[in-house]
């Protein structure tokens, strides 16, 4: 049965997400397989009603590092924001620091379920979450990490980060609905670059756009100087409208928008667009070669109440992946309040009406990965310009 999620009191109700199409297998993006369970899986920790629901959250804390502790607390106040503003749910909320280290992650994760967690949220990185979930996985315990790199995904362990499936999937949709479906993708030679090729490969079918090329290039600045007459050659002579880059702008994206339009290779005649959020950092809008590409975003509405709340709250701003701890919890949340004793397992996790979250709607899939409602934006006079609105619901276009 289709439950009603009640969501956090700002934002009103969880609306029901109907209508929805039949989940379809899909293939791994990396060589490692997904974590497998020999036989029937473990069962979920039971929910009592009226019992406090321990939450454990896994941070990249704890090793010295400025920016991740900076993270870390980023993550614990929205989850604690969140966890504030729930209506007839109470959440135990424990914070354990993993350091961003894979074998501390897994002793986060197996103290966390000695300790009584139920569910876990975190940690951040890809290299965390496999071992994470493995130390808690004969316990039937679900791991919600906030990776988005889809190979840890599988068995208890769910990545709510905005994966590039999501993002091509979205963008191919969009560009094939503008005339701009033969697309060229340039990627970088590093697995970040690699897992960019086989998620728009694996997004394309279904969204009337094609990939008719693929240029790789050196992940530095003199790979993409000599990189340059091969992608420009290869994208005038296979027929693309698109340019579609993997990089972003703490990679090579800036030097490759500045330079190709010297090569004949840049709009009108092609579009450029990308995998990555082209508006991180703000000053990256300024930029004359960003200037009418196309990038996915989460609903920028909901993004902006969750900003705006969390300033308030700790008088500064969220980290840009903070609201995926807000979004957990309020799930976690959301699946207790139905009253089900199994509300925390796979099942509640993955049935297909989802989830309306700070970032738009989401829900998890069977196979770990997840699914998210994205905005199509592009920059305008160097300022965010929103082409096609992030779809409220699983029901119509905009997936």
């Amino acid at each position: 049965m289709t439950a009603v999620f009640s969501l956090v009191r700002w934002l009103g109700k969880y609306a029901p997400l109907r209508g929805l199409a039949a989940l379809t297998g899909v293939l791994a993006l990396a060589a490692c397989e997904p974590m497998a369970f020999t036989g029937a899986a473990p069962s979920a920790p039971r929910v009592d009603p009226g019992t406090p629901v321990q939450v454990a959250l896994l941070v990249p804390s704890g090793a010295g590092d400025a920016g991740r502790n900076v993270l870390a607390e980023s993550l614990e106040n929205a989850a604690r924001l969140a966890a504030r503003d729930l209506s007839g749910v109470r959440i135990d909320l424990r914070v354990y620091s993993t350091a961003g280290n894979p074998q501390l992650a897994a002793q986060a994760a197996a103290r966390a379920a000695d300790e009584g967690a139920q569910i876990i949220l975190g940690p951040v990185f890809g290299s965390e979450a496999r071992p994470a979930g493995e130390a808690v996985a004969a316990r039937g315990i679900n791991v919600l990490s906030f990776s988005n790199d889809i190979s840890v995904a599988g068995g208890n362990v769910f990545v709510l980060g905005l994966t590039f499936e999501n993002t091509a999937r979205r963008l191919l949709n969009y560009a094939a609905s503008q005339g701009r479906g033969q697309v060229m993708i340039v990627a970088e030679r590093t697995p970040s670059g690699r897992a960019a090729i086989d998620a728009v490969r694996m997004a394309a079918p279904g969204t009337g756009a094609s990939v008719v090329a693929v240029e790789t290039f050196e992940f530095s600045q003199q790979g993409v100087v000599e990189a340059l007459p091969r992608i420009s050659e290869t994208a005038r002579g296979s027929g693309a409208d698109t340019i579609l880059f993997s990089s972003g702008n703490d990679g090579a994206l800036p030097l490759l928008a500045q330079l190709l339009p010297d090569n004949r290779v840049g709009p009108p005649r092609f579009q450029y667009m990308g995998l990555t959020r082209w508006d991180i950092p703000p000053a990256s809008l300024q930029q004359r070669g960003l200037q009418g590409g196309w990038f996915a975003k989460p609903d920028p509405a909901l993004a902006a109440q969750f900003e705006d709340r969390y300033r308030a709250a700790y008088g500064a701003s969220p980290h840009p992946i903070a609201g995926l701890a807000y979004d957990g919890i309020a799930a976690v949340g959301a699946l207790i309040s139905t009253g089900r004793g199994d509300a925390l397992s796979r099942a509640s996790l993955t049935q297909g009406s989802g989830f309306a979250g700070v970032n738009g709607v989401f829900r998890l899939l069977p196979n770990g990965r997840n699914q998210r409602g994205l905005a199509v934006a592009t920059i305008r006079d160097n300022q965010v310009v929103i082409l096609d609105r992030a779809p409220r619901s699983f029901v119509g276009p905009g997936f």
